[in-house]
């Protein structure tokens, strides 16, 4: 499998404006492309999703084991050309001071060449320096290229014989893009199908632009170097669901999960899953719908941005009054982050004024100065809930600005990096709302568990 992996110095490297650029180029040569991102980050693999037009995915070696992981990067390699991985943080930045859940780890792991990328803004020699240390931080630190952001020809010239001199294949650079090509923040995690032909046109310019001055033979070459699969890849099949799209298939539980501008935290791995035990996702837009899809046995509300939403949210009280009744009345539900804070009595909205949503938890979610517990967490059930037992584990991570006076007791929290446990999550028989961001794939065991109370909710409706 061709393969390569593009890791940063730190965020901010320009990772993901390179990354969906290479994206773009291969695309534009025909080749079959799959995408992933290191870590628990959900908005890159939308940016990567709308490159492509196919679901991106994430490999994270804190959620999953070694095996799993290989298993489900090989799984989603399956008739593809080309694997491009992105890197999250720095390159060593794992949990908690270590590698664990790294970049660095996730190239180990999969055994994928990786091409450095370097913010050179202001520098010149040091640039070498910065490279040389990166490659002495390990015995085999696996990086096989290097790019330079925003440096001039002059700089990148310069500096690249002494780049290969290290035993680096310099692979192109990035000068500093004009004010007209650049995305202010607001557009993070948004879907850029629906913004109309002006960003799409924007978005073009800027990949012609950036990948003008990559090396791309070169990127292909560090890619096709890549050592064969360390283990044979299976098809497990279920994978045919991309997110947002309607589904075809009229088999399973149906589970109506929330999916417009306010709730876009998804990833495609946890739906595929759903529907590979049998719950097939079904989206539906708390914006804009009126009621909730018919003849749905479960709900999944997402993360994403209700504070940015929240008059529109608000204003649909129809669809306010269907989820709290569906909650209510015991329909199975999993609501993470946003979607937990839209079943709450009020959320902040960023204009500083204060939405009524669901009101099926008191209290309001209002914003906070800085990130709100910000890291990997292993949740213990402290009863039994909804998706396990009590003393069993789930993985999870949360980030959030927004917080609430009371998030819940049914889970003791342990941050990694040996942080102070706390208590959060809404649980009960049939709700499991909370914060923290579920991935199903190291969490299998509660989809089971989840699918058994779609079941029972689905029987029960239909003996009354």
């Amino acid at each position: 499998m061709n393969r390569v992996l593009f890791a940063g110095t730190g965020s901010g490297a320009g990772k993901t404006t390179i990354v969906c650029s290479i994206l773009n180029e291969l695309v534009k040569r025909r080749f079959n492309v799959v995408a992933f991102k290191c870590g628990p980050d959900y908005i890159d693999p939308m940016f990567h999703r709308h490159v492509l037009g196919i679901a991106g995915y994430n490999l994270d070696s804190f959620f999953l084991e070694r095996e799993a992981l290989l298993g489900h990067f090989c799984e989603k390699c399956i008739g593809q050309d080309f694997a491009v991985l992105e890197g999250a943080m720095g390159y060593y930045d794992g949990a908690g001071f270590t590698t664990k859940g790294s970049a660095y780890e996730i190239a180990a792991i999969t055994q994928t060449p990786v091409i450095l990328i370097v913010n050179g803004k202001g520098m010149a020699n040091s640039v070498c320096a910065v490279v040389r240390g990166f490659l002495s931080q390990t015995e085999n630190s696996g990086i096989r290229g290097v790019i330079l952001n925003q440096v001039t020809e002059k700089t990148y010239i310069g500096v690249k014989s002494e780049l290969e001199g290290l035993g680096v294949i310099p692979c192109g650079f990035v000068n500093k893009l004009k004010e007209d090509l650049m995305f202010d923040e607001r557009h993070l995690g948004l879907d850029f199908t629906n913004e109309g032909d002006c960003l799409k046109e924007k978005i073009s310019r800027l990949f012609g632009e950036v990948c003008r001055t990559l090396e791309t033979d070169k990127i292909l070459e560090i890619a096709k170097a890549a050592p064969a699969f360390p283990i044979v890849p299976r098809n497990t099949g279920g994978d045919d669901l991309n997110i947002g799209l309607p589904d075809t298939d009229a088999g399973g539980h149906l589970l109506a999960v929330a999916y417009d501008e306010a709730f876009t935290f998804i990833y495609a791995e946890n739906l595929q899953l759903l529907k590979r035990h049998g719950i097939r996702p079904v989206f539906f837009s708390p914006i804009r719908d009126k009621a909730l899809p018919a003849g749905c046995a479960g709900l999944f509300l997402s993360g994403g941005y209700p504070e940015k939403y929240a008059k529109e949210l608000s204003e649909n009280e129809q669809m306010r009054s269907a989820i709290k009744k569906a909650v209510l009345s015991k329909m199975p539900v999993i609501a993470e982050c946003g979607g937990y804070m839209y079943l709450k009595d009020a959320i902040e909205g960023m204009d500083g004024r204060l939405y009524q949503m669901a009101g099926v938890f008191s209290g309001t979610a209002r914003r906070t100065k800085r990130p709100v517990r910000f890291g990997y967490v292993t949740l213990t059930a402290k009863r039994d809930n909804l998706l396990c037992l009590a003393g069993e584990t789930l993985k999870a991570h949360e980030f959030h600005y927004w917080d609430c006076e009371e998030n819940g007791d049914g889970f003791t929290a342990q941050p990694a990096g040996n942080r102070e446990p706390y208590s959060c999550i809404y649980a009960g028989e049939t709700v499991f709302a909370g914060y923290p961001h579920l991935y199903l794939l190291s969490n299998e065991n509660a989809v089971l568990n989840f699918k058994k109370r779609c079941e029972e909710y689905e029987i029960g409706n239909k003996i009354k």
